[in-house]
């Protein structure tokens, strides 16, 4: 169980994150067949200091996905300071309706249509990316939608937190139902259980707007819906941002050769930190140049289309001096 107290930093995206969060923090994401693991890096006292957390993702089917929370299934988040962000996370950790739900999703998205990971394991990668993206935001002095558009009904960068940490767990919800039109489904899924989630934590008028700011994140996740929110920008983008090591958001049948699953292969990781023009910095490494279709096909799409894209800086990489070969023949 999480000590809210003294939140513990979660083993899917280990954070260094402090009051005195440098521009040389960096997250690095990278993805295995079975293995996940994330390095976070920083500066103290002029020395570097890296720690590297393995953790295992998600099976290949969405059926081996035990819908029950064990503690090695639950969500974790650094909620830091934020108490109401924790009780959220509390309460989702204790919904066996929605862990159902995520496994559900998995089932119609990996064992039926052959797809990505779209259920818990990915909400939660898509969570963490985006509370660290919203934190570069307000360390650069970005004003959260919520806080600038409620702040006269008590609404702070805090609540921008939780907009977009249960925006991240909810946004693909819908794929319980149907892949096609997702998002729309996942609208009336998930107002029921932000009702139930936040219920007592605020009060009906902050349950109201909490509720009513998440919805818009979910459904404007969609790549040509418009974002209206900083918040809704936030989980546009950290979504595409799910991409290392063949964890592709542009839909490919496994085991097929096309372009899709050739550029799903070729990224090898990708960093977040904070940079030197603009509050964001992305970096994505790539084994080979087919990658850059995944990048701009989706990612680039999505960070056009969302309310952050002017603070974003974003570099593809490729380490290698030669390019790694995914394939002997291509043919049809």
């Amino acid at each position: 169980m999480l000590d809210h107290t003294n939140p513990q930093i979660p083993a899917t995206l280990k954070s260094t994150d402090t009051s005195t969060e440098t521009r040389d923090e960096k997250l690095k994401v990278s993805l295995e067949k079975q293995k996940r693991e994330i390095t976070s890096t920083r500066k103290v006292g002029g020395q570097p200091l890296t720690e590297t957390v393995a953790s295992d993702t998600t099976p290949s089917s969405g059926q081996a996905e035990a819908a029950h929370p064990a503690n090695a299934n639950r969500i974790r988040v650094p909620s830091r300071d934020n108490h109401k962000l924790a009780a959220v996370i509390e309460r989702v950790n204790n919904d066996i309706e929605l862990f159902t739900m995520w496994k559900c999703a998995n089932i119609n998205a990996v064992d039926r249509l052959g797809i990505s990971d779209h259920g818990r394991v990915h909400v939660q990668i898509v969570a963490n990316i985006g509370l660290k993206m919203l934190r570069l935001l307000r360390a650069a002095g970005i004003t959260s939608s919520i806080a600038q558009h409620h702040g006269g009904s008590g609404m702070t960068e805090q609540d921008a937190e939780v907009v977009v940490v249960l925006g991240a767990l909810m946004h693909d919800l819908g794929i319980c139902v149907h892949r096609d039109e997702h998002e729309h489904h996942s609208l009336w899924l998930a107002e029921r259980k932000l009702r139930e989630l936040l219920d007592g934590i605020y009060d009906i008028e902050g349950r109201t707007i909490i509720t009513a700011e998440t919805l818009h994140t979910i459904v404007a996740h969609q790549r040509s819906q418009r974002c209206l929110t900083i918040e809704a920008g936030v989980v546009k983008v950290a979504d595409a941002l799910d991409m290392a090591k063949g964890r592709a958001r542009i839909p490919f049948e496994q085991g097929h050769i096309n372009i899709h699953s050739a550029s799903a292969a070729a990224i090898e990781s990708v960093e977040l930190s904070a940079g030197e023009a603009k509050p964001i910095h992305i970096q994505v490494n790539l084994l080979n140049s087919t990658g850059i279709y995944q990048i701009d096909e989706l990612l680039r799409k999505k960070i056009q289309n969302s309310t952050i894209k002017d603070y974003i800086e974003l570099v593809a990489r490729i380490e290698a001096e030669t390019e790694q070969k995914l394939m002997s023949v291509f043919s049809f």
